[in-house]
């Protein structure tokens, strides 16, 4: 019986056999360590989209049952004061008598004014360190500089504000013939303004920077001006980006406590204009809450609560369609 072996192949007979050399081995350990891997790799995946999952139920969880809380908790104020609670205008624990429209309209007041003052730095900030300086030792400063506003505690911004802008704001007003207080709706959106500009500066300029070279490239070959790249590629192409900063800042701005309860004057009058004295949701809550000694006076300041959870609710909805109708175009 003759055996020979060609080409890897032994031949007895007319039966062939494959020779499995030592590299075709190490071949096949290599594609089975392959396979144990990658079915490692597809269970981690699934632990971690679970995970994942639970997470971003939890959160729903955590918001509806804070909003439940804060429900269940005004049912005493509900029934005793009714809807007109919410249009009411005068503010007496000790005739037992709430209306929350003078905190509605500071809290929007205060929030929307400093806003209004923020929007120019936080963009100009923006601009000016994704686009023109987005790198070096200014860029650097700036950025930190930035950053650290967002960290200073909200009791440093109101020793600051009494310190500072309280007696700068009651020489304006001395100047312009009003009653000279300092403290008042100005004030207040003037250090709400100093709060929130890293919000929307930050975003802002990660949008920016993510702007396709290609597209600032050939705006600048057909002649465009920085100023033209800026107005006409990088503003559209970020628009969404920005608009979610702004809305952000507001966000913050609503809810934002001790640096207000501290300059904003806290009287539960109507503000006549923005240099009156006010209170917000957030700092009569912060003020009058240890003093609540009767049910329906604490549950009116539990649903104050509730309403500034809402107002909230309401202005993100808002902006979220916003920001889509920006997207989609």
């Amino acid at each position: 019986m003759e055996t020979s072996v060609e080409n890897e192949l032994i031949t007895r007979n007319d039966i062939s056999l494959r020779v499995i050399t030592s590299e075709k081995i190490r071949d096949i350990v290599k594609g089975i360590k392959r396979v144990k891997r990658s079915h490692r790799q597809i269970r981690a995946e699934n632990v971690f989209r679970r995970t994942l999952v639970i997470i971003g139920l939890a959160m729903v969880v955590l918001v509806v049952g804070i909003m439940l809380t804060l429900i269940v908790q005004s049912i005493p104020s509900l029934k005793a004061l009714g809807i007109g609670y919410l249009w009411g205008q005068t503010w007496d624990p000790v005739r037992d008598v709430y209306g929350a429209l003078p905190f509605l309209a500071g809290t929007l007041l205060t929030s929307f004014l400093a806003l209004a003052l923020s929007i120019p730095f936080s963009f100009a900030v923006a601009i000016f360190l994704g686009e023109y300086y987005p790198k070096g030792w200014l860029a650097n400063l700036l950025k930190n500089t930035v950053e650290l506003i967002a960290a200073v505690p909200s009791v440093i911004y109101g020793f600051w504000g009494l310190a500072v802008l309280v007696p700068i704001v009651r020489s304006m007003e001395a100047s312009i013939g009003i009653p000279s207080i300092g403290y008042g709706i100005f004030t207040s959106s003037l250090i709400l303004a100093v709060m929130v500009i890293p919000y929307a500066a930050s975003l802002g300029r990660s949008m920016i920077q993510m702007v396709p070279s290609n597209l600032k490239e050939a705006a600048y070959s057909l002649g465009a001006t920085r100023w033209e790249v800026i107005r006409s590629v990088i503003l559209p192409y970020t628009r969404s980006g920005l608009f979610a900063g702004v809305l952000l800042s507001l966000g913050r701005a609503l809810g934002e406590t001790m640096a207000v309860t501290m300059v904003i004057g806290n009287t539960p009058l109507m503000p006549k204009n923005i240099f009156s004295t006010g209170n917000t949701m957030a700092s009569v809550i912060a003020n009058e809450l240890g003093e609540a000694d009767k049910m329906v006076y604490n549950s009116a300041l539990i649903e104050l609560g509730l309403v500034l959870f809402l107002v909230t609710v309401v202005i993100n909805m808002i902006g979220k369609k916003v920001i889509s109708r920006f997207t989609n175009e």
